[in-house]
């Protein structure tokens, strides 16, 4: 089986199938998925949505682009959410220098906030990085000498500086359909030198749809692109793949539980 570790269920985009989009997750063989929360005012309906199924998960936390309207939330209040049995992760947070929705002094603010929150839970911290490399590897570095806190860099498309940084600190790395992009080459080469026990894989949908499926909404059951061009570039067997970052999967969001009828093998 294989994970989508990052999608946005509760997306307008999804309304009108959500039920059919997850019938065909679940036929591609995907067992678990993580919906992710990047609006706390959102958070009930994400939790809404994750109790629909015993294998969908979520998270708890507000993304970069988002702080300025959610404002700066505190740890406690991120903790006290988490507390919840299905949320697996806290974010996604992180920086954003790309768009800078939010000012970026209010953007590095909440990211050390979901970090103690974090550390406290033990859950993993899910990281956002664009266009940010020299203060998140800071910043990552800077926390980790507070003290040791789980953490995924997602969708990773930084470079390898940023790469080798989360890897020493003992983090992992997500991997979406940007990985099979036909300008992405600098990411493939980075992705042959990451260990195959620190890579999981994600959707990030419903964007950023993997070849062969560009242009079309993505969705959880895409997934399944994203891991064949792993598994090309890792020069290794398709199912051998799926089994090690689902199992990398399960080991960093260790609060989930594997699907009744599989699992982490």
């Amino acid at each position: 089986m294989l994970v989508d570790s990052h999608c946005h269920l509760d997306f307008e985009a999804f309304e009108e199938d959500r039920a059919e989009m997850l019938a065909r997750a679940k036929a591609a063989g995907v067992g678990t998925i993580v919906t992710i929360c990047t609006r706390l005012s959102r958070f009930p309906e994400i939790l809404g949505i994750a109790n629909t199924d015993p294998d969908i998960w979520c998270s708890v936390g507000v993304h970069p682009h988002q702080v300025e309207e959610e404002g700066v939330v505190g740890s406690a209040d991120l903790v006290a959410l988490a507390v919840d049995p299905k949320v697996v992760g806290i974010g996604e947070t992180g920086l954003d220098y790309f768009y800078d929705a939010s000012p970026r002094g209010d953007q590095k603010a909440s990211f050390r906030e979901h970090v103690a929150a974090a550390r406290e839970t033990g859950l993993p911290l899910i990281v956002h990085s664009r266009d940010a490399d020299d203060d998140m590897a800071a910043i990552l570095r800077d926390e980790t000498g507070k003290g040791a806190f789980p953490c995924v860099l997602h969708c990773f498309s930084s470079g390898r500086v940023l790469a080798e940084t989360a890897l020493e600190l003992g983090f992992y790395i997500s991997l979406s359909g940007i990985v099979t992009f036909r300008n992405a080459e600098d990411l493939r080469e980075i992705v042959r030198d990451v260990p195959l026990d620190r890579l999981l894989v994600e959707t990030d949908s419903p964007y950023l749809a993997p070849i062969p499926m560009r242009g079309k909404r993505n969705e959880p059951s895409f997934v399944v692109h994203t891991a064949e061009k792993v598994s090309e570039i890792k020069g290794m067997d398709q199912e051998e793949l799926a089994r090690i970052t689902t199992g990398n999967f399960f080991r960093l969001f260790s609060r989930a539980v594997p699907p009744a009828t599989g699992g982490a093998a």
